[in-house]
């Protein structure tokens, strides 16, 4: 079993999207109260979000680094819905008080990312945000089981990744 989930890795004592190792790497830490978002070689955060203030949170993957170059976005643009270009690594959503879209991006690893990752990433994002559970990507402990269950998932069959993320966070409840 994996100790990650395509961008979603473990860093320390906390989870981190992205890759904070590269040259001016942006990464998005999940911590207990919120999300971080950082930059290497930058002390404070750029942006903190607390989990409350989401009423949607998503996950754009591209699953090889060359996807996030701004030629592959060109590219998406014949194929819609596909998660290239510059916004290919990014979260994104919508908060309260004002209700508006927040995006953020973070750094591709050198790593591709692998299909079934993606697919169990973007489901377990998705039924978070429909159980109002986005605090759990913040419990480490919870994270960390739930990643040891998904990261298993190779098939890039959506409905079967979606399945077995219901039934992980089932079983580790929200």
């Amino acid at each position: 079993m994996g100790q990650y989930l395509g961008p979603l890795e473990p860093i320390g004592d906390r989870w981190v999207i992205g890759d904070p190792t590269r040259k001016e790497g942006l990464s998005v830490v999940l911590t207990p109260e919120g999300l971080e978002h950082c930059r290497r070689g930058e002390s404070a955060p750029l942006l903190v979000v607390p989990w409350s203030q989401f009423l949607e949170l998503r996950v754009r993957v591209a699953f090889r680094k060359w996807q996030t170059t701004a030629f592959a976005g060109f590219a998406g643009g014949f194929a819609p819905g596909a998660d290239l270009g510059r916004n290919g690594c990014s979260l994104y959503g919508i908060v309260r008080h004002p209700y508006d879209l927040w995006k953020v991006r973070y750094t591709h690893h050198e790593r591709r990312y692998t299909g079934g990752h993606v697919v169990v990433l973007k489901a377990l994002f998705d039924q978070l945000t429909e159980a109002k559970a986005l605090h759990r990507l913040g419990d480490p402990e919870w994270l960390s089981t739930a990643v040891a269950k998904l990261s298993s998932h190779t098939s890039w069959y959506a409905p079967g990744g979606e399945r077995l993320v219901a039934e992980t966070v089932r079983s580790l409840g929200t």
